[in-house]
């Protein structure tokens, strides 16, 4: 399947209007609609609001649901690949 991006308009009625022709052959196609979301007025001023020291991450499984909370944070030069590799080299015996 090719995808192609147009940029469209929904008139009064619902009818979707591409205001620029397709170099495609004639045909079925399917169509997938993203239309953004009209955003709020966006504050540029710091918020006041005081940052929680570790974000809160939730599970939908019941069993993980604090595990998540009680963890100790993640280091911020933590490399996620190489501690990958590593586990692969002691797993595989490279």
């Amino acid at each position: 399947m090719q995808a192609y991006k147009v940029n469209a308009t929904i008139n009064e009625l619902g009818h979707l209007i591409i205001n620029e022709p397709l170099n495609i052959a004639p045909g079925e196609v399917e169509v997938i609609i993203l239309q953004p979301i009209p955003s709020q007025e966006i504050s540029t001023e710091a918020s006041t609001k005081p940052q929680p020291d570790k974000p809160k991450r939730k599970s939908k499984i019941k069993a993980f649901a604090g595990l998540f909370e009680n963890a100790p944070p993640v280091s911020p030069d933590f490399d996620a690949d190489a501690a990958r590799w590593e586990a692969l080299k002691k797993k595989h015996n490279l």
